[in-house]
Protein backbone atom coordinates (compact mmCIF):
# COMPACT_ATOMS: atom_id res chain seq x y z
CA UNK A 1 0.00 0.00 0.00
CA UNK A 2 1.31 3.45 -0.88
CA UNK A 3 1.13 6.11 1.79
CA UNK A 4 1.20 9.86 1.25
CA UNK A 5 4.50 11.42 2.26
CA UNK A 6 4.91 15.17 2.57
CA UNK A 7 8.37 16.12 1.31
CA UNK A 8 8.28 19.43 3.22
CA UNK A 9 8.29 17.92 6.71
CA UNK A 10 10.67 15.88 8.90
CA UNK A 11 9.68 12.56 10.42
CA UNK A 12 10.29 10.69 13.66
CA UNK A 13 10.70 6.90 13.70
CA UNK A 14 7.47 6.80 15.71
CA UNK A 15 5.60 8.30 12.68
CA UNK A 16 5.07 11.87 13.84
CA UNK A 17 5.92 14.68 11.45
CA UNK A 18 7.32 18.17 12.14
CA UNK A 19 6.98 21.28 10.01
CA UNK A 20 9.14 24.16 11.23
CA UNK A 21 7.43 27.55 11.24
CA UNK A 22 9.84 30.12 12.63
CA UNK A 23 10.55 29.16 16.25
CA UNK A 24 7.62 26.76 16.35
CA UNK A 25 7.24 23.16 15.30
CA UNK A 26 3.87 22.14 13.89
CA UNK A 27 3.32 18.47 14.73
CA UNK A 28 1.03 15.80 13.35
CA UNK A 29 1.03 12.10 12.57
CA UNK A 30 1.93 10.57 9.23
CA UNK A 31 -0.45 9.04 6.74
CA UNK A 32 1.00 5.64 7.67
CA UNK A 33 0.16 6.22 11.35
CA UNK A 34 -3.38 7.45 10.78
CA UNK A 35 -4.05 4.55 8.42
CA UNK A 36 -2.93 2.06 11.07
CA UNK A 37 -5.21 3.62 13.64
CA UNK A 38 -8.28 3.48 11.40
CA UNK A 39 -11.10 5.93 12.19
CA UNK A 40 -10.00 8.54 14.74
CA UNK A 41 -12.83 9.35 17.17
CA UNK A 42 -11.08 11.54 19.78
CA UNK A 43 -7.86 13.50 20.21
CA UNK A 44 -6.87 14.27 23.81
CA UNK A 45 -4.99 17.51 23.18
CA UNK A 46 -2.67 18.86 25.88
CA UNK A 47 -3.08 22.28 27.46
CA UNK A 48 -1.30 25.25 25.95
CA UNK A 49 1.76 25.90 28.11
CA UNK A 50 2.42 22.21 28.79
CA UNK A 51 6.08 21.24 28.66
CA UNK A 52 6.91 18.72 25.94
CA UNK A 53 9.96 16.50 26.26
CA UNK A 54 11.55 14.88 23.22
CA UNK A 55 10.48 11.21 23.12
CA UNK A 56 7.93 11.76 25.90
CA UNK A 57 4.20 11.14 25.51
CA UNK A 58 2.63 14.26 24.04
CA UNK A 59 -1.02 13.25 23.73
CA UNK A 60 -3.33 10.31 23.06
CA UNK A 61 -5.40 9.65 19.95
CA UNK A 62 -8.37 7.31 20.24
CA UNK A 63 -9.66 5.39 17.25
CA UNK A 64 -12.25 2.69 16.76
CA UNK A 65 -9.36 0.21 17.06
CA UNK A 66 -7.39 1.46 20.08
CA UNK A 67 -5.81 4.37 21.90
CA UNK A 68 -2.37 5.38 20.66
CA UNK A 69 0.20 7.62 22.29
CA UNK A 70 1.75 10.36 20.19
CA UNK A 71 5.42 10.81 21.07
CA UNK A 72 6.95 14.27 20.99
CA UNK A 73 9.65 14.53 18.31
CA UNK A 74 11.05 17.71 19.92
CA UNK A 75 11.24 19.46 23.28
CA UNK A 76 9.59 22.75 24.10
CA UNK A 77 6.33 24.27 25.23
CA UNK A 78 2.92 23.66 23.65
CA UNK A 79 2.03 27.01 22.10
CA UNK A 80 -1.16 26.11 20.22
CA UNK A 81 -3.49 23.17 19.66
CA UNK A 82 -5.80 22.35 16.77
CA UNK A 83 -9.19 23.04 18.36
CA UNK A 84 -10.96 21.89 15.17
CA UNK A 85 -10.14 18.30 16.19
CA UNK A 86 -12.56 18.58 19.12
CA UNK A 87 -15.55 18.66 16.78
CA UNK A 88 -13.92 16.86 13.85
CA UNK A 89 -11.29 14.34 15.00
CA UNK A 90 -11.59 12.61 11.62
CA UNK A 91 -9.49 15.43 10.13
CA UNK A 92 -6.48 13.41 11.33
CA UNK A 93 -7.54 10.68 8.88
CA UNK A 94 -8.71 12.92 6.04
CA UNK A 95 -5.83 15.40 5.95
CA UNK A 96 -2.97 14.35 8.27
CA UNK A 97 -0.51 16.88 6.80
CA UNK A 98 -2.99 19.77 6.59
CA UNK A 99 -6.14 20.37 8.61
CA UNK A 100 -5.39 17.30 10.74
CA UNK A 101 -2.30 18.83 12.40
CA UNK A 102 -2.28 18.28 16.15
CA UNK A 103 -0.39 21.08 17.89
CA UNK A 104 2.46 23.55 17.81
CA UNK A 105 5.46 23.54 20.12
CA UNK A 106 7.76 26.47 20.73
CA UNK A 107 11.13 24.82 20.20
CA UNK A 108 13.50 24.61 23.17
CA UNK A 109 16.43 23.37 21.07
CA UNK A 110 16.31 23.54 17.28
CA UNK A 111 19.26 21.11 17.12
CA UNK A 112 16.84 18.31 18.06
CA UNK A 113 15.45 18.60 14.54
CA UNK A 114 18.71 17.13 13.26
CA UNK A 115 17.73 13.71 14.66
CA UNK A 116 14.60 13.55 12.49
CA UNK A 117 14.36 11.93 9.05
CA UNK A 118 13.78 13.67 5.75
CA UNK A 119 11.10 12.32 3.41
CA UNK A 120 13.54 10.00 1.61
CA UNK A 121 14.71 8.39 4.81
CA UNK A 122 11.11 8.01 5.98
CA UNK A 123 10.17 6.33 2.69
CA UNK A 124 13.04 3.89 3.27
CA UNK A 125 11.79 3.18 6.80
CA UNK A 126 8.25 2.47 5.53
CA UNK A 127 9.67 0.07 2.93
CA UNK A 128 11.01 -2.09 5.78
CA UNK A 129 7.65 -2.34 7.59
Amino acid sequence: MAFRIDDSVCYAKTHEWVRVDGKEAVIGISDYAQNGMSDVVFVDLPAVGKAARKEGVLLVIESVKASEEVISPVSGTVSSVNHALGASPELVNKDPFGEGWLLKIELADAKELDSLMNAGAYRALLATL
